[in-house]
């Protein structure tokens, strides 16, 4: 069965669709009200994220575009020192959508929302005509509770803080160029999406001082941490025998001439925080099942020169630049 534009006319169509796909997916007591907006009883500090979502295809090993769009809006509100409690997302969906394909992703993205611990509280639904997109994108905000004090910030890096990661790198990005270009012999790659923000709680409540929380997506590690460097007026040194690579993500980046260092992860974090609490936070992190391959990998350093930039050790000896992504690689990875 397929979508048809009267499922945007704000009619019963409409009521049918949201009714018998989000609805019942996303169930809580607060959608349930069909509010336009939501009530949120959050006390403190608030922290709000954004994002949008375009991946394709829309379906891969490992995960699909709902379950990326929990993932990734729930991390970037950890990320800032926050436990996220509330979701809302809007849908632009194609005349012509498959409706069975939309109802995996929805269940999809509510099965991601109950293990994440948020709810998805308020939303909005659009059906546009044949080719005014491509198939379904999905708009997500993410609202959450301040815990850290103070939040984490890409401008807090400092001279002699440890640089770790929660684990490999380079698999979301070489999954979805793999399914997308349907290369067979990557067919044992799947991506790393998952929710981070047990593993951040358990952090910041176990470590006491965080300086740099991130999640290494569009762009990957190098980039991330370019930009981090930037924002702190530091500059971050790496060891790559310290970095984890899965093999077979090494073997298909070497095939295709890519780097693990550029390419998007979306279950991983970066941890910047002070050299004396490095082995407590990687104990944290190895704990958990998103965290098991935690390595400490590099440490910050004055900016030099006055620059500040990102370096690499290299397994031969050498010093590599890591010098900020330029372009996409690969577009439309999240």
């Amino acid at each position: 069965m397929q979508l048809l534009l009267d499922s945007g006319s704000g009619g019963r169509a409409s009521q049918r669709l949201i009714a018998d796909i989000f609805v019942r997916h996303f169930d809580n007591a607060i959608l349930r009200r069909m509010d336009d907006g939501a009530v949120l009883p959050v006390r403190g500090p608030v922290v709000m994220s954004t994002d949008g979502y375009t991946v394709t295809p829309l379906e891969f090993p490992g995960g699909d575009i709902g379950s990326l769009a929990v993932h990734g809006t729930v991390n970037d509100v950890a990320m800032m020192g926050a436990r996220p409690l509330y979701l809302s997302c809007a849908f632009i969906l194609e005349e012509g959508l498959d409706l069975g394909l939309l109802d995996r992703i929805a269940a999809s993205m509510g099965e991601a929302a109950r293990r994440a611990g948020v709810h998805i509280v308020t939303g909005d639904t659009k059906v546009v005509p044949r080719g005014a997109c491509d198939k379904l994108f999905i708009t997500t905000a993410g609202v959450g509770e301040l815990i850290a004090d103070p939040a984490p910030s890409g401008s807090l890096a400092r001279p002699g803080d440890a640089v770790l990661i929660s684990g490999s790198m380079g698999d979301h990005g070489l999954t979805i160029m793999a399914r997308r270009d349907n290369l067979s012999f990557m067919s044992d790659i799947a991506s790393d999406s998952a929710p981070l923000n047990r593993m951040v709680e358990k952090l910041i409540r176990g470590t006491g001082e965080i300086h740099v929380l991130r999640d290494p997506t569009r762009g990957g590690l190098a980039t991330t941490l370019n930009e981090i460097a930037e924002q702190s007026g530091v500059s971050c040194v790496l060891e790559e025998t310290a970095v984890p690579v899965h093999e077979n993500v090494r073997s298909g980046c070497a095939l295709l001439g890519l780097d693990p260092l550029y390419l998007a992860n979306e279950g991983k974090l970066i941890c910047i925080l002070p050299r004396e609490r490095a082995e407590a936070a990687l104990d944290i992190m190895r704990s958990d099942e998103y965290g098991r391959e935690a390595a400490l990998i590099g440490e910050i350093i004055p900016a030099v020169n006055g620059r500040p930039q990102v370096t690499l050790h290299t397994r031969m000896g050498g010093g590599r630049l890591l010098s900020m992504l330029e372009g996409a690689p690969l577009p439309r990875i999240c």
